[in-house]
């Protein structure tokens, strides 16, 4: 007669501590790509561009702080900062959006990510959260540097800082609108490969490629065409809300009347592009 099996007890126990649920996970993982966005964690190469661009956006607002010291009228204000830096912005949007993405989507670390009680359209939202906190303080910190400057720099007192930061809070929001729009667009974009390579190639193409076609249709077009075609290129289309929202003076834009249709513009857009990275995810395979 053979011997009964024996069971070994070898320590598995059954987790007894606190569940944190979906929304710990989330902000985990949205405070995770935020760092990533700016390589914090990760090898010195991966800081080089983000932290170069905050550096080089630096030095401008320096020396915009020391034309505006000694010019009777400020050349540039806070809103155009963010609408002079929008190029820079969709460079680092091209750059980090794949690093978001792409690898989780390579390294098939998207399954691990969702084996926890995140939802695939709560991974896509907190990406897309993230992406646009970088960019956004990728636009900010010029802005923070200029009210410095201006602030320490003025002649009238209490009044003239507070009259900064009252400009400083309007660039702010020129600044937010941007990083929603920017990452809108990209994200998604950059879902669609597993290779940073290529995703970034696919998001510069975009913005690449939409620019000239906006630009001759500008200055062909007369009237309502030329008024209109800034809504083709996503940094035409930003500067155009600049100007109607906060009077922005972008002179390569010209928005006449249609300052709304520029508006509503981009909020579908943004909103397409973060239903379009939601569809993206639940659409994916397992």
């Amino acid at each position: 007669m053979s011997e009964s099996g024996v069971i070994h007890d070898i320590g598995y126990q059954r987790y007894t501590g606190p569940r944190l649920g979906p929304s710990y996970a989330a902000r985990s993982l949205y405070v995770h790509s935020v760092r990533s966005a700016y390589g914090l964690g990760r090898s010195p190469w991966a800081k080089v561009l983000p932290f170069g661009l905050i550096g080089l956006a630096g030095i401008a607002s320096l020396i915009i702080v020391l034309i505006n010291n000694q010019a009777p009228e400020p050349v540039l204000d806070y809103v155009g900062i963010a609408s002079t830096f929008t190029f820079a912005a969709t460079v680092f949007v091209a750059v980090v959006a794949p690093e978001l993405v792409s690898v989780d989507l390579r390294t098939n670390l998207l399954q691990l990510y969702l084996s926890r009680p995140l939802s695939r359209s709560g991974y896509a939202l907190t990406k897309v959260a993230a992406l646009a906190t970088a960019t956004f303080l990728l636009l900010a910190a010029p802005m923070l540097i200029m009210f410095i400057g201006m602030a320490f720099g003025t002649d009238d007192g209490v009044a003239g800082v507070l009259e900064e930061f009252g400009g400083l809070l309007v660039g702010l929001v020129a600044a937010a609108v941007h990083a929603v729009l920017l990452a809108a667009l990209g994200l998604p974009i950059a879902s669609l490969s597993g290779r940073r390579v290529f995703a970034t190639g696919m998001i510069i193409g975009v913005f690449l490629l939409t620019a000239p076609i906006s630009a001759v249709l500008s200055e062909l077009g007369s009237g309502t065409v030329g008024r209109l075609a800034g809504l083709l290129d996503p940094t035409s289309l930003l500067n155009g809300v600049d100007q109607w929202l906060f009077g922005a003076d972008v002179s390569f834009v010209s928005i006449g009347s249609y300052g709304p249709v520029y508006g509503l513009v981009t909020v579908a857009l943004a909103a397409l592009g973060t239903t379009a990275a939601v569809w993206r995810y639940k659409g994916m395979k397992s």
